[in-house]
């Protein structure tokens, strides 16, 4: 008798340790294609709109292949570019720039999720019917507990919106109108003023 409860329990045992390991194992694909996306978006654009639970903007972010650039249109006129260890902001009405360590700000997260995609090879993934949910917690420079999720629609794989909270501050990005292969004047992502450039 105890021999086939053991039997049972090892077969038990070997099914759900399948069941987990294949579930494992198509998340871990899922993955692979996702980090395999992020690190494709060289010579991209899309627009986007950002919430943050006050304020409502509207702009473009443009991914080239050391840089990321991001135009808000609405309400204001600003330029954020933004390298590993250099940004620039212009705000256009003020006529006034910056130059900052983006690791010092709340805007690291752009640069890590589109130009550093391995930063997400430690995350969770979920996968739910035609959305595949790519998340990562963690403590920025500045010892602020983080929560990054990005959300992909499955099939074709694209990117749709991302979400931010740094301790209780909430970012969301819904992101659309897709450009790929994309063609950039050669200071399109300069750290530089733009007033210089005309």
């Amino acid at each position: 008798m105890f021999l086939k409860s053991e039997k049972c329990l090892i077969n038990l045992l070997v099914l759900v340790f399948y069941l987990f390991s294949s579930k494992a194992n198509s998340t871990t694909g899922e993955k692979i294609d996702v980090l395999n996306y992020l690190t494709s978006l060289n010579n991209f654009s899309a627009s986007f709109i950002q919430v943050d639970g006050e304020n409502l903007s509207e702009g473009i972010v443009y991914i080239g292949a050391k840089r990321v650039r991001a135009e808000y249109f609405f309400p204001t006129k600003i330029l954020i570019i933004l390298g590993a260890n250099k940004a620039m902001y212009y705000d256009y009405e003020l006529e006034e720039d910056e130059f900052f360590n983006p690791k010092n700000t709340n805007a690291w997260f752009f640069y890590d999720i589109f130009r550093d995609p391995l930063f997400f090879e430690d995350g969770i993934i979920e996968v739910n019917n035609n959305e595949i949910l790519l998340e990562k917690k963690g403590t920025d420079n500045e010892e602020n507990n983080f929560v990054i999720k990005v959300l992909f629609e499955k099939n074709p794989l694209v990117l749709r919106g991302i979400e931010v909270v740094i301790n209780d501050d909430v970012l969301k990005l819904s992101i659309y109108n897709h450009s790929y292969n994309e063609q950039f004047q050669k200071d399109f992502f300069k750290l530089i003023n733009p007033k210089f450039l005309n």
